[in-house]
């Protein structure tokens, strides 16, 4: 499948929107969560979590979801394909992760948004849920904002160009000329900030037992 330059333009445009309304929903919700669990005003507590969960479902899940999905269509209808580059691949996994977890996460948001709909929330009530939301939208941040360099600076070049690279220094040796194969650093970041994000997000829901709301 190869996109018209047209659709191409048209599909790039919807994913910047999709990306960047993904990014400026989360740094408000990350504001929102912030509010939630430090202000003394009750009024403004409740209104800030019934906000967190309208824009969490209206803006942020159907954000993250249009991104991904122009994403993926981009990737397989021009060059740059989606498992022949890098940071394609990685900015895929970055994104379907973020949005598996982001439908996840939704359930404590409602939760409390139903929660602070019914009543007052003091500083102690359900307190380890609301730091849980308040790490959650730093940690998306996080992510995407990964995601958006990654976007720009392209690093770490095309999948399968150190097998080739390799192969050409066995050749140059058998031929009997010495070169230096290079190491490839940008690779071992690559393995290391994934497994990493990966010890991250098991780590994190074995500290908070899960979903829990008790």
């Amino acid at each position: 499948m190869t996109l018209t330059p047209a659709l191409r333009k048209f599909m790039l445009t919807a994913h910047i929107t999709f990306s960047v309304g993904w990014l400026g929903a989360v740094a408000v919700f990350l504001a929102l969560a912030i509010t939630g669990l430090t202000s003394s005003n009750a009024l403004l507590v409740r209104t800030a979590y019934l906000a967190m969960g309208l824009s969490g479902w209206f803006v942020i899940v159907p954000s993250s979801l249009g991104s991904l999905a122009t994403g993926v269509v981009q990737a397989l209808g021009t060059p740059w394909g989606l498992f022949k580059h890098y940071w394609v691949l990685v900015k895929l996994v970055l994104t379907v992760g973020a949005t598996l977890l982001l439908l996840l996460h939704m359930q404590p948001v409602t939760y409390l948004a139903e929660v602070a709909a019914k009543a007052d929330l003091s500083a102690t009530d359900l307190r380890g849920l609301r730091l849980q939301l308040l790490a959650d939208a730093a940690a998306a941040l996080v992510v995407l904002l990964a995601a958006t360099a990654i976007s720009v600076y392209k690093p770490w070049g095309r999948i399968g160009q150190w097998r080739q690279q390799k192969q050409a220094h066995a050749q140059a040796v058998a031929a009997g000329h010495a070169t230096v194969l290079p190491t490839p650093w940008g690779h071992y970041v690559l393995i290391a900030g994934l497994v990493l994000l990966l010890l991250f997000v098991v780590g994190k829901h074995l500290l908070s037992g899960g979903m829990s709301h008790h």
